[in-house]
């Protein structure tokens, strides 16, 4: 079974966080049981459940390039101070 990343785990809700979980565990032991078969389909809802999670991180890293970019065009056009830099 693939895990997802720990970004992405971070950004699961409790709801999901249990459930990615409990997939995880019955995953490992069909493979474990040499069920590929079985745990391929698991991996498919596991990959489904982290879906929400990963557009969340995507639309973080939006509103962080968002800011970056305010934040240089306000620098370009001189409306920081000296102390606004840091």
């Amino acid at each position: 079974m693939r895990h997802c990343s720990v970004q992405v785990r971070g950004l699961l809700t409790r709801d999901e966080l249990d459930r990615y979980n409990a997939l995880m565990e019955v995953g490992s032991f069909l493979e474990s049981q040499q069920r590929y078969d079985l745990s391929y389909t698991v991996q498919k809802e596991v990959d489904i459940l982290i879906m929400p999670a990963i557009e969340r991180l995507k639309e973080k890293g939006r509103e962080r390039d968002r800011a970056t970019e305010l934040y240089l065009e306000q620098k370009r056009l001189g409306l920081l101070d000296e102390d606004d830099e840091d």
